[in-house]
């Protein structure tokens, strides 16, 4: 084998936007297509939206205007503008912004200076306009290099700034934007910063009451008490517990940052709630009987955050600021102090959650013995079958830059695992082998997940018998036939988490595999496609006879071809839930006994394959 020169030639210095572009995973995570909530073009978003937030926070506009058409995004608000003189450089130097300086952006999410300089370099068209002293400037850039860079003109528009820029394909591919996600991020910022308007494609988006309001927003199931809401410098709390209910659903933020990921702050706030509890009790309650099916957001604002990444979803700082308290002091001296007075002034909503802690007590004592046998049933199994074929890395192994790449696939049948696991990647994709229908379980207790073989092992895979915190996958695939047997069991899955982890659907976790329906080729050429529509464009390309096949289970599809499908080009259709029904209501009507309801829902909606081809002719 030839021996690697390493010579002076070897050492390259790329410039900013050189680097952003070959390793884009440093500044916005993953990049993903607009599946998953956390793909880079959200991030993108996101960056832009921040400086317009800190504007807000700092006193400066009070409404900021978003528009996504056609991929192309742009974000105006009615803040300070920036300095013109300085407009090419904080979109095009590294280290370059205000925001080092703490005087003038005192708890700021940005502070690194990198944010839209990402977002520049990733982008295929970019624009800026900054508006201040009746003067605009107005420069425009083509993946980081500037294209158009007009000179400073007298203006009579309002001041602010304003930014469009569109994703490059080059970088995301044939990305989307998921409208829910979209308007999830939105209406945060809304609950973070009550009086701020924004406008989302023309419709008006704003919160009076904050942190409350999210929960009211959010919460799609009976609650045992009134929300708790509660003020304090520099932290804002909102918690009740659902009526029925397992794990744990948090929403926390720094500095008006969505810490999904949690971090110092969601931890604190979690062990204060357990000693401000016992406290008031003078019980010595267990912590899992205390949290159980709590629902809670916090916002705390922090001197100078520390995040664990440059996407911001996980706080690492341990203290509110140079100088200042420990953060999980802080939380934990405001909770007991306000969490306390109120448990007294409202010795109702205080009952109600000691008999929600007692039962929780009473269920965890007596299912013990059912889950010490369950786990060492789960143990076995995986000692002597091969349901589960595990990757190496695994999304709750912090370290390791791919986690969120770390997927499972839920499959059924052994040709269909066993096409997908001689082609997964193996660092970061895992294949759980289904052995026929699942269980219907809605309506039955959370006991028969681990009395059933295969919701026991599937939990165990997961790891997500105490919360999300554990989680081994980022992303959790159910891969099925797409025929009606596959669709049962995608719809028997979904009731499954639904009913037992709907945070895990909450959390952006669940996706179905799109796979194709049609190959067409010839002897050069070959297209996969995923509809009528795209196998006509594939034949009209092709031209004459060419070879068609319809793919009927995953079985048919060769390994060699499945490496297209869970690869770079995979496709994953997002499980949401709506807000236009909770949970219970969804559950009861596709799963429940009313038959005759839905009987009259599918002869309404029934659609065959011949009306599907003429809508898309």
């Amino acid at each position: 084998m030839a021996e690697t020169q390493y010579t002076e030639d070897s050492i390259r210095s790329l410039d900013w936007k050189e680097h952003i572009r070959l390793r884009p995973g440093m500044y916005i995570g993953k990049l993903g297509d607009g599946s998953s909530s956390d793909d880079g073009i959200y991030i993108l978003l996101k960056e832009v939206i921040d400086n317009c937030i800190d504007e807000f926070v700092m006193g400066n506009g009070k409404s900021i205007e978003v528009s996504i058409r056609d991929k192309k995004v742009t974000i105006r608000d009615f803040g300070r503008g920036i300095p013109l003189g300085k407009l090419v450089d904080v979109v095009s130097k590294i280290n370059t912004g205000a925001k080092y300086d703490s005087k003038v952006f005192k708890k700021s999410v940005g502070l690194n200076g990198v944010g839209t300089k990402a977002v520049n370099a990733l982008s295929h068209y970019f624009r800026i306009q900054s508006i201040r002293d009746n003067q605009s400037k107005l420069v425009e850039f083509e993946r980081g290099i500037v294209t158009n860079d007009e000179s400073i003109q007298e203006s009579s528009q309002r001041k602010g700034t304003k930014v469009s820029f569109i994703a490059d394909e080059e970088i995301f591919g044939n990305y989307r934007f998921v409208n829910e996600y979209v308007e999830k991020m939105l209406w945060n910022y809304c609950y973070l910063n009550p009086g701020l308007t924004i406008v989302y494609n023309g419709e008006k988006l704003y919160s009076e009451n904050g942190l409350k309001d999210l929960l009211e927003q959010n919460i799609d199931s009976k609650i045992t008490y009134p929300i708790i809401h509660l003020n304090g410098e520099d932290i804002e709390v909102a918690m009740t517990h659902s009526h029925q209910g397992y794990g744990e659903q948090y929403h926390s933020f720094v500095n008006g940052q969505h810490t999904t990921q949690g971090g110092t702050h969601q931890a604190a706030f979690r062990e204060a709630v357990v000693k401000t509890v016992r406290e008031f009790y003078n019980k010595n309650f267990d912590a899992v009987d205390i949290r159980q099916s709590i629902i809670a957001a916090v916002s705390v604002k922090v001197m100078e955050p520390v995040f664990e990444s440059q996407t911001k979803t996980k706080l690492g700082s341990t203290e509110m600021g140079p100088g200042l308290s420990s953060v999980r002091g802080f939380i934990n001296d405001f909770l007991k102090k306000h969490l306390d007075n109120y448990l007294h002034k409202n010795p109702i909503a205080a009952e109600a959650l000691l008999k929600k802690i007692i039962l929780a007590e009473k269920e965890r004592k007596a299912m013990a013995g059912v889950k010490k046998l369950a786990r060492e049933r789960a143990k076995k199994a995986n000692l002597h079958n091969r349901k589960l074929r595990d990757c190496r890395i695994h999304y709750n192994d912090i370290k390791k830059e791919e986690r969120l790449d770390t997927t499972l696939f839920i499959t059924e049948g052994d040709s269909a695992s066993g096409s997908i696991t001689k082609v997964r990647n193996v660092n970061t994709q895992a294949v759980f082998s289904l052995k026929g229908k699942p269980l219907n379980s809605y309506g039955l207790t959370k006991k028969i997940v681990y009395e059933n073989e295969e919701f026991n092992l599937l939990q165990a895979a997961l790891n997500i018998e105490d919360g999300l915190e554990g989680l081994r996958y980022n992303n959790v695939v159910i891969a099925t036939d797409a025929d009606v047997d596959g669709m049962h069991i995608r719809l028997l899955l979904i009731t499954f988490f639904l009913q037992f982890f709907p945070d895990l659907i909450r959390e952006g976790h669940l996706y179905i595999l799109e796979t194709p329906l049609f190959r067409v080729r010839n002897k050069k050429e070959t297209f996969y496609c995923y509809s009528e529509e795209e196998k006509r464009a594939a034949m009209q390309k092709i031209g004459k006879r060419p070879e068609v096949t319809r793919f009927k289970g995953l079985g048919e599809i060769s390994p060699n071809e499945f490496k297209h499908f869970i690869g770079k080009e995979m496709r994953l259709e997002p499980i949401i839930i709506g807000k236009e029904a909770s949970v219970e209501e969804i559950l009861t009507f596709y799963m429940g006994k009313n038959t005759v309801n839905r009987q009259e829902f599918i002869i309404d909606n029934l659609r065959v394959e011949k009306d599907l081809v003429e809508d898309e002719s």
